[in-house]
């Protein structure tokens, strides 16, 4: 049997696109390869259009990331292939499946990011190696066809594990029908010497934005798309802005640029008469440096409606010492229970909240430092590299098929 260093695994990516599924995955590859296994990935898409946004594999951050750090990363070379987030089409040529099956051939583990790479990983002559589905929303009703392919995946035993990110996945896909035993909740975690309180950085990112040092400053770090609830941000943000004549507004992540006249639309709905408000909205499109930012901002802010699980921004604002304040959605009430605030679905509830975490920073940071810890890197990797162990022991166990 080999052991657990040697490990060959591949990583199946629909694509390389801003989003924090995709931060955390590339993370945890990286951590792993760092720990001993081998590790490669391989995305059905080379280039996406989405969230107003052009985004080419090779200028993205996870992408850079991992071919720095020695991971091996090809891709199928599809072109804008994605539609709302999901597999534009499943049908896959000769060559795509020749790629496929030389990249499956020379793992021992698959793991697929979400489920929707399930149907390219599940074609039949593919070689049969164990798969193991990371999970990263609480709402698999709402992934188009993607659901069905995890449920005939699971049936025909190619997918022998799930790795959920938050109770609220795990909860969620077991009562859309998949077996509880299979999955596995491992907690997002992140880098603690990058994300940490930096008052050098938060000096230097306000003063290049032309932001007062005392200035209250919130950040919103979300891609442009529906679940996002980007109308009710920017209502929140109105309200805010009018009752904090010095605060100011960071929007951070694909699509949150000029360059996105859907997102002007939304602006000039939500301030209305009240456009000089908006001044103090700040466009900074994708950022590559978000410890900074989370540095330079007293509050960190999610207005999402579905599907977040265990919102990463959340996480990194919080390490960074930025108060969370956060709608009720997936498991964002328990991270940031007893150390920031939760809302409804109201634009003056949560500006009120803004104002109060502004209030309290200096109250809540000794409970933010107190909580490092839970959100580690370190033991997210190391729950990661223990079920790639067990699922590739009990592979091992079984007899070849003929």
């Amino acid at each position: 049997m080999r052991a657990r260093h040697g490990l060959r695994v591949l990583s199946v990516y629909e694509g390389f696109f801003s989003g924090g599924a995709r931060i955390v995955h590339s993370d945890v590859v990286l951590g792993l390869a760092e720990g001993g296994q081998s590790h490669q990935v391989l995305s059905i898409h080379g280039e996406v259009h989405r969230e107003a946004t052009r985004q080419r594999m090779e200028d993205d951050a996870c992408y850079r990331a991992l071919t720095a750090g020695g991971v091996g990363v090809t891709s199928l070379g599809r072109t804008a292939g994605l539609v709302d987030g999901t597999v534009a089409a499943n049908v896959f040529s000769g060559p795509e499946l020749a790629e496929t099956a030389r990249s499956m051939a020379a793992a021992d583990v698959i793991l697929s990011l979400k489920e929707q790479p399930l149907a390219l990983i599940d074609q039949a002559g593919l070689p049969r190696r164990p798969v193991v589905v990371c999970l990263h929303r609480s709402d698999p009703e709402n992934q188009g066809p993607a659901l069905a392919e995890l449920k005939a995946a699971i049936a025909d035993g190619t997918v022998v594990a799930c790795v959920c990110c938050a109770e609220s996945t795990r909860d969620a896909y077991a009562a859309a029908g998949i077996p509880r035993e299979l999955l596995h909740v491992i907690p997002n975690g992140v880098d603690l010497l990058r994300f940490r309180p930096d008052p050098a950085a938060r000096a230097a990112l306000r003063a290049s934005l032309g932001i007062p040092a005392p200035a209250p400053v919130t950040v919103f770090a979300a891609r442009y798309a529906a679940m996002k609830n980007v109308p009710l941000f920017l209502r929140a943000a109105r309200a805010w802005l009018a009752r904090e004549p010095e605060g100011h507004v960071l929007m951070c992540g694909a699509g949150m640029n000029g360059a996105n006249p859907a997102l002007w639309a939304d602006i000039e709905i939500a301030f209305g008469a009240d456009r000089h408000l908006a001044e103090r909205v700040r466009l900074l499109g994708v950022r590559h440096d978000m410890e900074t930012v989370y540095a330079a901002a007293d509050v960190v802010a999610l207005t999402s409606a579905s599907g977040e699980a265990a919102p990463l921004c959340l996480i990194e604002g919080m390490m960074c010492g930025a108060v969370p304040v956060t709608t009720d959605v997936g498991d964002s009430a328990r991270i940031v229970r007893g150390h920031g605030f939760v809302t409804p679905q109201d634009p003056e509830a949560i500006a009120l909240a803004w104002s109060a975490a502004v209030a309290d920073r200096a109250v809540l940071a000794p409970a933010l430092a107190a909580s490092r810890e839970r959100f580690s890197r370190t033991r997210m990797i190391a729950a990661y590299a223990a079920l790639l162990d067990g699922v590739h022991t009990e592979a091992s166990r079984l007899p070849e098929p003929l």
